[in-house]
């Protein structure tokens, strides 16, 4: 029977199987091992070089009126290497969805670019910055290995895990993000692997060269029980409505810049102008760059009512204009003052409630729930989940089909088992 069983077709099938995923895991391993070395460089030293020119810019407050013509050496850079039409985080997204390319000179431009943001003083993060970093170089790899359409889609994903876990720390996050924020409803589990295998090399690689992982001490966690569950899904419900809003003023501001000024020049020029006059209107320069040092301090104390909003109009005056850099860290600064304001009408810690608000902003503008109950464990530990996960869960059903990217597809209904395929908002 043995015998026979092992000289049938049926065997012979499971051999060939066998064969070609073994000759697939191999591929992928060194594939995962160049990717995540060398995105683990690059999103290292560009980590430390965000650092710089922020400490730089605090030191030399009077940086902040050269952030016009800084935009002017974005958009000359820009069209001097044609990508004046270049969608940013959108364009590495159609590259999967689609089969387009992400040249590699896009790596170097959003580099040189978001470091300008960052030293002059636009309200920017770093993480979508990674993403087409990292989206650029995965699809260099792929061209220079020739491989098809289909694994160049999976190398772009694997860089942009690696450049994103090299940045931030976060490697079981920057694993799922890549294969989830495609297309809403569909997970890419052919790229787990390299994704999963690039990310961890890129976070360890960015150990070595002394990047700190990001963190946070949620503190006091109290029981769940009804009156507190209850809080959350209250929180929830203005975390939904906050991510909508945020990604309103993101694309509307970009609209109205785009209707007024045809000229990329003159439109960046305004925008930075806008910049300077806002900071001194509101007397802090707590909204220029990532704002890295006010999403920790929202942990420990509450923040006033407004702070999460004026992050929402800086981001929006700098980004639409045409400055470079990322919508994530903005993000999760939205999510985390707004929660830490929120701690004193629920009633509930300072810390759970910023670590709530966090991650569930996340989840509303990326439309990515599994990623963001990750990021919640990678970010704050396994204490704050359970509040985290039931206010991931509201956020992501109440905050429709708007999203950061416009690229994104919704492929299921957030609301019905059915297949819509469209466009998000």
């Amino acid at each position: 029977m043995l015998k026979q069983y092992f000289a049938s077709e049926r065997f012979q099938m499971h051999m060939e199987r066998f064969r070609l995923g073994i000759i697939s895991l191999f591929k992928w391993i060194i594939c995962s091992i160049i990717i995540g070395i060398l995105l683990g460089i690059i999103g290292s030293y560009f980590y430390k070089l965000l650092a710089c020119v922020t400490n730089y810019r605090i030191e030399h407050p009077y940086l902040l009126f050269l952030l016009p013509i800084a935009g002017i050496v974005i958009v000359f850079f820009y069209r001097l290497l044609h990508e004046e039409t270049n969608k940013g985080t959108n364009l590495v997204i159609e590259a999967i969805q689609s089969g387009e390319e992400v040249p590699v000179r896009v790596a170097p431009l959003i580099i040189i670019s978001t470091l300008l943001t960052h030293l002059f003083g636009g309200s920017a993060g770093r993480e979508g910055a990674a993403l087409q970093i990292g989206g650029s170089i995965g699809n260099f790899i792929a061209k220079l290995f020739h491989f098809d359409e289909k694994d160049t889609r999976i190398l772009i994903m694997s860089g942009m895990s690696a450049c994103f876990a090299a940045l931030f720390g976060t490697p079981i996050t920057a694993a799922v993000f890549s294969m989830e924020v495609i297309s809403v409803g569909v997970m890419y589990y052919a790229a787990l692997v390299p994704c999963v295998l690039s990310a961890v090399i890129a976070s360890y690689v960015a150990h070595l060269l002394a990047v700190p992982p990001t963190a946070f001490v949620v503190g006091e966690i109290p029981e769940m029980n009804f009156i507190n569950g209850s809080k959350i899904l209250g929180m929830a419900l203005i975390f939904a409505v906050a991510s909508v809003l945020f990604c309103v003023v993101l694309h509307k501001s970009a609209q109205i810049y785009g209707h007024f000024f045809k000229n990329t020049y003159v439109r960046i020029l305004i925008a930075g102008l806008l910049v300077i006059v806002l900071r001194f209107v509101f007397q802090t320069t707590d909204y220029l760059g990532a704002g890295a040092n006010i999403i920790a301090a929202s942990f420990m104390k509450q923040c006033a009512w407004y702070v999460f909003l004026l992050k929402m109009l800086f981001t929006g005056v700098t980004l639409g204009g045409g400055y470079k850099g990322g919508e994530i860290v903005p993000t999760l600064f939205v999510g985390a003052t707004l929660g830490s304001f929120l701690s004193s009408v629920f009633s509930l810690p300072v810390g759970l409630c910023a670590a709530c608000g966090t991650v569930s902003v996340f989840c509303g503008v990326t439309n990515c729930p599994i990623t963001s109950l990750l990021l919640a464990i990678e970010l704050f530990g396994s204490g704050s989940m359970k509040y985290c996960f039931i206010a991931i869960a509201l956020s992501y059903l109440l905050s429709g089909y708007y999203s950061l990217y416009k690229s994104q597809k919704i492929v299921y209904s957030k609301y019905k088992t059915t297949y819509i395929n469209r466009q998000s908002l």
